[in-house]
């Protein structure tokens, strides 16, 4: 009898799991059986024919026949035992190569034939492979030419293992619960959820993963925007508290002043956003706007005139940016801008490394001045964080917050202006159903005497020059980005991973030359060392997964070299691209291509070509096609864990119109074949902002 799985149920309660590897799943997110179910394949690999070890090739991962002739030895050093045994055809050999797993010995007996699976590398001129997975004749023509999937995992925990895991879940014909309406999955023909999920693990074949994919995918861009509307649905026309006089009644003589004493004008985008904030400011109704503006577009003095604005009325205002590290430069900018204007404002910053000495003073500026500009970081809707009359709350890379964090925030005071800025490109009509609860502003000009960053797409055998002209840039004074789509080397993983890279860049670089990591799966405190010690300039070369994005604004660095760059979507190589160019200095940015096929060179030729953030954004969804989930990297732009908005756009136009069906016909949810949805839809948002560590 079918029955509904329990989610909540620990992951150690499936047989196998002890308490060494619950914590092993538990650093990887996975907590109960829900998570290890909802948690899907990174990509998935096909196993190729087994060949002859006179037969490999360095560099790839393949499958070797090992006759084994002889016992396999287990040699002990000093920090491990390894498990040694030899592949031999014809005149070739290849070395196999186990560390702490001296049971391997007893499985590989003499006489007997194995298949043995995984990357085959070149150690001191003898062809090698670490750490393989071992099958049987049969047990490999059962898996061959069947698509494998493959999880981000941390080390310590194997493929196989979270696969066995797995498996022991699904063979027990437990069901999750469906929360699409029928009527829904009938009129999109989607496939049944629990399918969906089975295929999304182990499918059968192409087109199984394909419409798994697809019921997923939906079920994202639908609970996500189904939240949306619901969550407009409360804030919509909320009378306007705090009105900031308009032009007609003198805020832009207060503006003015400052606008002529900027080194350079603002563009005709920005003039055009700056008055659609005003208007929204004296309205009748509080302000709910979206700044869309592409990386160095100016949308940050937009936001301190907004705030100046509302301070120069006698009220609060605040922002908030994602990374204590942007935080405190946000701060550090408006402080200049303060001495540039020879204005005097009561500035605050507000982050939750402060000692407790600091933030009680930030508090006490916060009930004292009734006019002060708060900065700081989710530390700012925090208990203790009291404001006296706020009536502007910004944030700041608006994909990182959402809009439970918004409200969180705006609840700080009596319904204040909302104003959120963004520097990922998304086309308009996207846009428009992603920030359905938001009007929208895009700055689609770029200040007139920023240098364009000059690009350039190689291939691996280019990266010595690469090196070398980071080196250049660093001895005239500059800093450099060095990027990588992984944290750490793992089973399966395939492309260039940051600790192990880190070393690479240090030995091709001269000594002196201070190279550091950073990844997000380090302790915040340690993230924000690095990020602050590179802002410095103490470190000269910093070498990182995609965590730099949105974290640190260094105008000192001119290159950003990004490895396996075809891994990456387009729109999130343009944001990392926008690390640099920020400073007087010409800019570089290096894309490594590590693939061989014409579709990822076309892809990188779009980015070669132009820097404009929207035009990118509008090739990238004409590219995406249904099968570039293999290989590709999904953007992390609004944190789903399987949609993209680019290569998915016609599913979360679908999504968006079944949404606004079932509103029309039952606006608050009340019917009993839409039980249950407004829950799913809150419970799926609070999700998503724990994906986001919010």
């Amino acid at each position: 009898m079918d029955v509904t799985i329990s989610m909540q149920a620990p992951v150690s309660s499936v047989k196998g799991v002890g308490a060494k590897t619950e914590q092993l799943f538990q650093k990887i997110g996975v907590y109960t059986i829900g998570d290890i179910l909802l948690r899907f394949p990174r990509e998935y690999t096909k196993f190729p024919e087994p060949v002859e070890a006179s037969n490999i090739s360095i560099g790839q991962r393949q499958a070797v026949v090992l006759r084994v002739e002889e016992p396999a030895m287990v040699k002990y050093t000093r920090s491990m035992p390894v498990t040694i045994c030899y592949g031999r055809h014809m005149d070739a050999q290849i070395e196999f190569l186990w560390f702490r797993m001296p049971y391997v010995k007893n499985t590989l007996k003499k006489g007997q034939t194995f298949i043995l699976y995984g990357m085959v590398q070149d150690k001191s001129g003898q062809p090698s492979m670490e750490q393989p997975v071992i099958y049987t004749e049969p047990q490999y023509q059962a898996v061959s030419g069947s698509m494998q999937p493959i999880y981000g995992l941390t080390a310590g925990l194997t493929n196989n293992l979270y696969k066995k895991t797995l498996r022991q879940v699904l063979e027990k014909g437990l069901l999750l619960p469906d929360c699409l309406p029928a009527e829904t999955r009938e009129a999109c023909s989607l496939a049944e959820y629990n399918y969906a999920v089975r295929q999304i693990h182990f499918p059968q074949d192409f087109d199984a993963l394909a419409k798994a994919r697809r019921r997923l995918v939906f079920d994202e861009f639908f609970l996500f925007i189904l939240s949306m509307r619901l969550q407009k649905e409360q804030v919509q026309k909320i009378e306007n508290q705090y009105v900031v006089p308009d032009g007609a009644s003198g805020s832009s003589g207060l503006l003015q002043p400052l606008l002529d004493k900027l080194p350079y004008q603002l563009t005709g985008a920005q003039r055009r956003v700056l008055q659609e904030i005003q208007k929204d400011l004296c309205g009748p109704y509080i302000m709910q706007r979206l700044i869309q503006g592409d990386v160095g577009s100016g949308k940050t003095i937009l936001a301190f005139l907004a705030m100046y604005l509302v301070s120069q009325n006698g009220y609060q205002s605040a922002i908030m940016a994602p990374t204590e590290v942007l935080a405190a430069q946000h701060y550090e900018t408006f402080t200049q801008y303060c001495s540039l204007f020879g204005i005097k404002a009561h500035l605050v910053l507000l982050t939750g490394s402060m000692t407790a000495k600091q933030k009680r003073r930030a508090y006490e500026r916060m009930q004292l001045f009734s006019d002060a500009m708060v900065v700081g970081t989710h530390a700012l809707f925090q208990e203790k964080a009291v404001y006296d009359s706020l009536a502007l709350v910004v944030t700041d890379e608006q994909h990182r917050f959402g809009v439970r964090q918004r409200e969180a925030f705006s609840l700080k005071g009596h319904c204040p202006h909302i104003l959120v800025m963004s520097a990922t490109p998304i086309p308009r009509t996207l846009a428009i159903i992603l920030y359905g609860d938001l009007d929208i502003s895009v700055i689609d000009e770029a200040p007139a005497k920023r240098l364009p960053v000059k690009n350039c797409v190689v291939g691996k055998g280019w990266r010595p020059k690469a090196y070398d002209f980071i080196r250049k840039e660093v001895q005239a004074g500059h800093q450099a980005y060095v990027i990588c789509p992984l944290v750490e080397a793992s089973e399966h993983s395939e492309g260039e991973n940051v600790i192990d890279y880190s070393e690479v860049v240090k030995k091709a670089l001269p000594d002196g030359v201070a190279v550091e990591f950073l990844h997000g799966k380090m302790r915040p405190d340690m993230k924000n060392k690095i990020m602050e010690s590179f802002a410095a300039g103490e470190i000269q070369v910093l070498v990182s997964t995609t965590v730099v994005e949105v974290g640190v604004n260094d105008p000192n660095a001119t290159v950003m070299m990004i490895e396996d760059a075809q891994r990456f979507g387009l729109a999130q190589l343009h944001q990392l691209r926008g690390r640099v160019g920020r400073g007087d200095a010409q800019s570089y940015c290096i894309m490594v291509n590590t693939s061989d096929t014409a579709g990822s060179a076309k892809r990188l030729e779009i980015l070669n070509k132009t820097n404009d953030g929207f035009l990118i954004a509008a090739e990238d969804l004409k590219l995406r096609g249904p099968g570039d989930f293999f290989g590709i990297r999904q953007s992390g732009d609004m944190a789903f864990q399987l949609a993209d908005i680019y290569q998915d756009a016609r599913i979360m136009q679908q999504a968006s119109e079944e949404v606004q069906r079932i509103l029309d016909v039952d606006p608050k949810l009340e019917q009993p074949a839409h039980e249950g949805l407004r829950k799913m839809a809150m419970q799926y948002l609070e999700s998503r902002m724990e994906r986001l560590n919010l």
